[in-house]
């Protein structure tokens, strides 16, 4: 048996785990894997003579857990070098929320990229 550890800077919710287990338990070989959202990692005990630590490697690459997540910044807004995200707060002395919105338009694509996920059709109401 050969362990390997990956980094996967991706998975970072209880169902990026449940999708990285479901996926490794299905290959012929793998007997063991320990996926954790809070330290994105992936740790696969498997047998070397029925897969390989590179085809384990590409599978995640495939759906998309090792590369970063892109996250969606106003550049227009930020300073030279540096990036803005807005965030919404609710204040608890006033009762009131703030937020800030913005229109995008469908791109069919999600906005926020979740391996394991797939895109989720537009409706018409």
């Amino acid at each position: 048996m050969q362990k390997s550890t990956f980094d996967t800077p991706a998975l970072y919710g209880d169902h990026h785990v449940t999708e990285v287990r479901r996926m490794f338990l299905e290959i012929p070989g793998v007997k063991n894997v320990y996926a954790s959202s809070a330290f994105h990692v992936v740790q696969v005990e498997f047998d070397e003579s029925q897969i390989s630590h590179d085809s384990l490697m590409r599978k995640l690459d495939e759906a998309g857990y090792l590369g970063q997540i892109p996250m969606m910044t106003e550049s227009s807004v930020a300073e030279e070098g540096k990036s803005v995200f807005r965030h919404t707060a609710t204040y608890e002395t006033v009762k009131k929320t703030v937020s800030f919105a913005q229109n995008t338009p469908y791109t069919g694509r999600p906005l926020w990229n979740c391996p394991g996920m797939g895109v989720v059709n537009k409706m018409d109401e």
